[in-house]
């Protein structure tokens, strides 16, 4: 999954903010953030974050469908 090039840094924080929600949502949002606007690896969001590699890659592809489904640029 990729974002389309014209999107700005502060759209895509701003759809995550809108859209990822839940009891885990601040954590989830902040792993989406530094894997989308920065462009961090799963091994070194997972050591950031206290995951395992495939809970990192589970909770970015499942945030990505979430904020493509509600995408409005």
């Amino acid at each position: 999954m990729t974002l389309p090039e014209n999107i700005s840094r502060t759209d895509i924080e701003n759809v995550i903010d809108e859209w990822i929600v839940g009891s885990q949502a601040e954590r989830n949002r902040q792993i989406l953030k530094r894997r989308l606007t920065d462009g961090i690896r799963f091994e070194l969001l997972a050591e950031e974050f206290g995951l395992s590699v495939k809970q990192t890659q589970r909770i970015v592809y499942a945030g990505c469908r979430v904020i493509f489904a509600h995408w409005k640029g």
